[in-house]
């Protein structure tokens, strides 16, 4: 899948399922949302957990920091690439963007809104020469404003996620500029 078709998917699906555990996983995959971050999971278990994803016709990205048994390192993302049908992975860590990018991984990197230097550390990854597909602000539910300026200064698109607890809370992050939300709120996956 590549970078233009995961932005169209995103555009068709603004509400991502997040799963964080079998209940979770089983209830996305009855819904119409068409992509899933799976959000746990070890190195046994996590090839398992996507061809599920992938046997939906669903797109399916990593949360590479949260499945159990893999390092902050690069052999991490050779290891998704190779022993996963993932579409890409999902970090918090940008010296892991570049090798999945090498390896064709679509990817989406995490940033904790928590002051000034978080903001200070977006600018910063807007000037580097090689950029995440997607960037995703967390908690979801920052002022719409905030997140305005985070589309602006950002060379890729936005999306959020986080503490969003209803449609209008949804809304609002849409309105603000960001592509889609990510939600591990079941009841959204259905309504929005």
């Amino acid at each position: 899948m590549t970078t233009r078709e995961l932005s169209e998917v995103i555009a068709c699906n603004p509400v991502v399922a997040a799963v964080k555990n079998e209940e979770g996983l089983l209830k996305c995959l009855e819904t119409d949302i068409g992509i899933i971050f799976v959000l746990y999971g070890d190195v046994c278990s996590v090839s398992k957990i996507v061809r599920r994803i992938k046997e939906k016709g669903k797109v399916a990205m990593v949360h590479i920091d949260l499945i159990t048994g893999l390092s902050p390192k690069e052999v991490s993302v050779d290891y998704i690439r190779e022993c996963t049908e993932a579409d890409g992975i999902i970090t918090t860590r940008a010296n892991l963007i570049p090798r999945a990018k090498a390896l064709g991984l679509n990817t989406v990197l995490r940033f904790f809104m928590l002051d000034s230097l978080a903001l200070m550390n977006v600018e910063k990854q807007a000037r580097q020469e090689l950029q995440p597909d997607i960037i995703e602000l967390l908690p979801g539910i920052l002022q719409t404003s905030f997140m305005s300026k985070v589309v602006k200064i950002s060379r890729v698109p936005v999306m959020a996620g986080g503490l969003i607890t209803d449609k209008q809370e949804v809304i609002s992050a849409l309105k603000s500029g960001v592509i889609a939300i990510s939600t591990t709120n079941q009841k959204l996956w259905t309504e929005s």
